[in-house]
């Protein structure tokens, strides 16, 4: 992933020297699990090193990737190096190394996802008796508050969160099951005895590879994750229009541009750049499923879009979740223009509550829809409040009752009440 939206922490784990680092942690664990070497060659193994750069020279020569990092390493650890990749194929070193670094990246990952829940949760809180105007295809629908909209945008930021813990501790597998995935070379007790070093877990049937629908299961967890940060992300969008302007993104005023041509500018640039990037994870979970399905016991079709679409996922999701939660924490709040927006269907979006109120009067519901709808149709039309005509009408309800803001509010602490802890 480009720097630009590489956070440092998640970004060093993606490194050429942390996929190495983690190769050697395989070789070690395996070196150690076998009956052959001699502690002294034990201790020589284990204080093996690598550089990069001398991996590099050498897979110019072998024009492979693992041959050349084990040549590098058993170099290093002398005649102990003989025991070095003893009885493995390259898949049970870049698998179960892969497990290893993704179990290093899903503790980051889940951490930001749980940190973005709280950070909504707690601003539904703050406002949970804030009215504001609820919204269906664009339009004013009925009064609502800012917390319960917040309420569930927390909701399915905990949802991804549970998501994203189930979906990495599914994929740390490890498989050192040698060529087809047969242990014809060392077994499967010498596999579990690995395992259990590195704190990985077997799969049940092996092939040569760890099976790609666990991978892709991480990357469909992240795609969605994605687009419930999208979802937020429109939200606030679109209530930071000019016309709406109930809520914006935090804008640092006197050192931030919101364009080089118009100084007056506050654009919605953090939510439009999380919009964009979701699209980006989306296409990341489609190729995630592509490399499912592998010829046979194996192959390597996967392998090439899993160096660019593994570490760009998580890098990416891992910014998002840093976006999103800063914008959650951040956000300005008009509550003034929340209640002048209420006002500007003149009372129209009250009208289920006319509606109900006549038709407990005895009025047949069709009879009730139609008077309801014209003078509604008509309040926003001519400004006329939705009150005084119906007022007007003498139709025998109570109309405080009925026009009474209170009763969106209600509910409003019960509702953003069951938001669980984090």
């Amino acid at each position: 992933m480009i720097e630009r939206y590489t956070r440092p922490e998640l970004g060093a784990l993606w490194t050429d020297e942390a996929k190495m680092e983690s190769w050697r942690r395989v070789e070690v664990a395996a070196a150690e699990a076998l009956d052959g070497p001699t502690e002294e060659e034990l201790q020589a193994i284990r204080a093996a090193t690598f550089t990069v750069a001398a991996v590099q020279e050498r897979e110019a020569i072998t024009d492979h990737d693992v041959a050349a990092f084990v040549d590098v390493l058993a170099g290093s650890a002398g005649p102990a190096g003989r025991w070095i990749h003893f009885g493995l194929t390259s898949s049970d070193v870049l698998d179960t190394a892969l497990a290893l670094q993704l179990q290093a990246v899903g503790e980051k990952l889940v951490a930001g996802a749980w940190e973005y829940y709280r950070a909504l949760a707690e601003q539904a809180r703050t406002h949970v008796d804030t009215v504001c105007t609820g919204r269906t295809h664009g339009v004013h629908a009925e009064p609502t508050t800012f917390g319960i909209k917040l309420a569930g945008y927390a909701m399915e930021a905990h949802r991804n969160a549970l998501r994203l813990e189930a979906a990495f501790d599914q994929v740390a597998h490890g498989a050192l099951s040698g060529a087809v995935g047969t242990y014809a070379s060392l077994g499967p007790d010498f596999e579990a005895r690995v395992l259990q070093r590195l704190g990985l877990k077997g799969e049940i049937v092996s092939t040569q590879v760890v099976p790609r629908d666990r991978h892709a299961e991480v990357l469909q967890a992240i795609s969605l994750a994605g687009a419930g940060l999208e979802r937020f992300a429109t939200e606030i969008r679109h209530l930071q229009r000019t016309e709406v302007r109930e809520v914006e993104e935090p804008f640092r005023t006197g050192q931030q541009k919101g364009s080089s041509a118009m100084p007056h500018k506050r654009n919605p640039i953090t939510t439009e750049r999380i919009t964009g990037l979701a699209r980006v994870l989306r296409g990341y979970g489609q190729a995630g499923v592509e490399n499912v399905a592998l010829w046979h016991e194996r192959d390597i079709s996967h392998s090439g879009a899993e160096r660019v679409i593994l570490p760009d996922a998580t890098i990416l999701l891992d910014y998002m979740h840093g976006l999103g939660t800063r914008i959650a924490k951040g956000m300005v709040v008009h509550t003034d223009r929340m209640l002048a927006n209420l006002d500007a269907t003149h009372g129209a979006l009250f009208s289920q509550r006319v509606l109900l109120a006549l038709i407990e009067t005895g009025m047949t519901r069709d009879d009730a829809y139609r008077i309801v709808q014209e003078d509604a149709q008509r309040a926003w039309d001519t400004g006329t409040p939705l009150r005084e005509l119906i007022g007007a009408r003498d139709l025998g309800i109570d109309l405080d009752a009925t026009f009474d803001l209170t009763r969106y509010t209600r509910h409003a602490e019960a509702i953003v009440g069951r938001l669980p802890a984090a």
